[in-house]
């Protein structure tokens, strides 16, 4: 229970901060300003300070599609995938009902939205995203020797993704991360939210695909 406690704890941390930082800069992706980059540090920020917090407890995945990911690649069971899922967006919901509190309902709460109106070009460019996100993560976090510095990788991975994708869909590569937000701004947010959950997770199920071929073959 404990493990679940903290992934629930760990998302709510990600959208209260990052989904903030969105919200308050006033970043929309229209232009790299410093807003823009704010937003795109403070995800990776984020993930670096709760991996060290409870990464020992969880594994810090605070990511549906990290879970999914973790689960194809052998590294977790199905009872704690389920867990891990229904602790991750009930922390997104606690914390983009905390943000909704804190900013009022016209805040946009760092939704995602689709890229021009694209559904096929926003699952390409989500899928993408993701799938370079969590085949860092395997990567990093094969070898326990690498553990004193994987918060950090995950954190700057995470960041470099968010500096890309902002312009396109605002970044997802999170599910949890999506519906939170869009479940309180509603609107074209939360019809086309479906995109940022289907997408992250192909986009995880293909990079434990891929680790999985790699590592194997390198056996």
């Amino acid at each position: 229970m404990k493990k679940y406690i903290a992934e629930c704890l760990g998302t709510f941390v990600l959208v209260f901060f990052a989904c903030g930082t969105a919200a308050v800069s006033g970043c929309n992706g229209a232009e790299a300003n410093t807003a823009y980059f704010l937003t795109a540090l403070a995800f990776g920020l984020v993930i670096v300070a709760m991996a060290y917090s409870i990464g020992r407890i969880s594994g810090c995945h605070i990511n549906p599609a990290v879970s999914i990911g973790m689960l194809v690649a052998g590294k977790m069971t199905i009872r704690d995938f389920v867990g891990y899922i229904i602790a991750q967006f009930a922390g997104a919901v606690l914390g983009a009902a905390a943000l909704r509190g804190v900013l009022g309902p016209q805040s946009s709460l760092g939704a995602n939205a689709l890229y021009s109106n694209n559904i096929g070009a926003s699952l390409i460019i989500e899928i993408v995203l993701t799938f370079v996100f969590v085949f860092s993560i395997l990567g990093v976090t094969s070898k326990e020797k690498d553990s004193s510095v994987s918060g950090l990788v995950i954190g700057l991975t995470l960041t470099l993704v968010h500096i890309l994708g902002i312009h396109f869909t605002g970044t997802s590569v999170n599910p949890a991360r999506s519906f939170g937000p869009a479940l309180f701004v509603g609107g074209t947010a939360l019809s086309s939210v479906w995109v940022f959950i289907l997408a992250p997770l192909v986009g995880g199920v293909l990079a434990a695909l891929v680790w999985k071929f790699l590592s194997t073959d390198q056996e």
